[in-house]
């Protein structure tokens, strides 16, 4: 239930970046609503796993530059992790574009900052 309700605050986040972030663009594999509200979700989708699996890796070998840059760095590994979900995405034939890596830096940004948000509002409250 955690991991549908993160894709679902991934997939909307995704698409107010696109609104907001005009370097930024999705195209749905079909045409109408429910080809684009896929879409979003299977961008999502393979966001997380790169973010998971590719994103750990270079947070692990980057950790001096993290130390270095006091976290600033983390901004270019997001935009790479974006650029990277972009190329994936455009080699099934759909999915994100992001028109450069100043792009990429900025919509990584404003994806991270509205995903952050909406984490904080949908977050259950604890009973004690």
């Amino acid at each position: 239930m955690r991991f549908l309700l993160r894709l679902i605050i991934n997939a909307f986040a995704l698409w107010l970046t696109t609104l907001i972030v005009s370097g930024v663009s999705v195209r749905p594999y079909a045409s109408g609503t429910t080809a684009t509200v896929l879409t979003f979700l299977l961008i999502a989708l393979i966001f997380g796993i790169v973010n998971a699996v590719i994103g750990t890796i270079i947070r692990i070998v980057a950790l001096p530059l993290y130390i270095l840059t006091l976290g600033l760095i983390s901004l270019i590994v997001n935009a790479f992790l974006l650029l990277i979900v972009s190329w994936i995405s455009g080699a099934m034939g759909f999915g994100l574009y992001v028109a450069g890596f100043w792009w990429g830096v900025l919509g990584a940004l404003v994806l991270g900052i509205i995903a952050w948000l909406l984490g904080l509002l949908v977050r259950p409250t604890r009973r004690t």
